[in-house]
């Protein structure tokens, strides 16, 4: 079979190749998937630069989520049948065109939820339910977020609606505003513009912001925090500008702030079986009525891996760069 592969950690575009692997041999509880379509995450790209929180030995494999049709059982494998469509994360291997997946961890697609929705299900959807549980915000408290354009952050936009949270949306340019609004994201503010902090009072009207949401670092993060209301929480979620965290020891102490890290690949190690079906039901369910809606920002082949990567690198997509993995 084919797969995308590195031998040595730098830029995707330029280490990643296609080459010839055994196909993969289901075992006990695990299922072979014939891949379809995968998306290019940030942390897919991290790993594979070498930059993430855990480098695997090399040569690696690459790719970590995507959708395709149950090829073959393993042992003891109940629940799933041969050529059945699935979704699947936590992959070691996904950008090719067989790969292995705990059938505990497979996720069956109904005919309303399509090829590209699914292959994205997962992993970011995830991140964004778990993150809004792991706050312990509560219904008509109010969330900050920067880089709210981002794939995480526009389905927490999304799942918090219906829990009666409510979101302000940080983005850096005036057009993303525009693109929030199509998919029905309201309370968007540009950070561009003069005064916008006095825009995101007058959203509130005074009520104090409970959590912050930070997936930039940088001077971002202290502006996050000098929003809080006292005893508010900043999650640090990722690091887009490349800088530490900047932060007023003022605004923490006075204001009794909390700061955490999220990183859901922790937190799923202690998560229980019962929580994480109730989770991704939940997911299932939102994108199958079309509640959550994720987007997609152009399917490229594994020949076309360079220009993937490139693209999926790039700032101002709307949607996942995802790859076509059948030759």
């Amino acid at each position: 079979m084919h797969s995308l592969s590195y031998s040595r950690f730098g830029k995707p575009a330029e280490v990643l190749q296609v080459s010839d692997q055994p196909q993969p041999e289901p075992g006990a509880g695990e299922v072979r998937l014939s891949m379809r379509l995968s998306p290019i995450h940030n942390h897919d790209l991290l790993t594979i630069s070498g930059q993430y929180g855990y480098k695997p030995e090399l040569p690696a494999l690459s790719g970590s989520e995507g959708m395709g049709v149950v090829d073959a059982l393993g042992e003891g494998v109940e629940g799933l049948a041969v050529g059945q469509r699935v979704a699947a994360s936590g992959l070691k291997g996904a950008w090719s065109n067989f790969a292995i997946a705990r059938a505990a961890s497979v996720v069956p697609l109904p005919d309303a939820i399509s090829d590209e929705v699914g292959a994205q299900l997962i992993a970011m959807p995830l991140s964004a339910l778990t993150l809004l549980e792991f706050t312990g915000i509560a219904e008509g408290q109010w969330l900050i977020q920067n880089a709210a354009n981002g794939a995480v952050a526009k389905v927490v936009s999304q799942l918090a609606r219906p829990r009666g949270i409510h979101v302000i949306n940080l983005v850096r340019r005036q057009d993303a505003v525009a693109e929030l609004t199509e998919l029905g994201i309201d309370n968007v503010v540009a950070t561009s513009n003069d005064g916008w902090k006095d825009r995101v009072r007058e959203i509130t009207a005074g009520q104090p912001i409970a959590v912050g949401v930070d997936g930039v670092g940088g001077t971002a993060s202290g502006d996050l925090l000098s929003l809080l209301g006292e005893g508010g929480q900043l999650i640090s979620f990722g690091v887009m500008s490349g800088q530490p965290m900047q932060i007023s020891s003022g605004d923490v102490i006075f204001k009794q702030a909390v700061v955490k890290g999220f990183w859901l690949a922790k937190l799923m190690t202690t998560m229980e079986p019962e929580r994480m079906r109730r989770l991704v039901s939940e997911l299932v369910t939102r994108a199958a009525s079309g509640e959550m809606r994720l987007q997609t920002d152009g399917i490229y082949t594994m020949k076309d891996a360079a220009a993937a990567m490139t693209a999926a690198a790039e700032s101002g997509r709307k949607g996942k760069v995802l790859l076509s993995l059948q030759d």
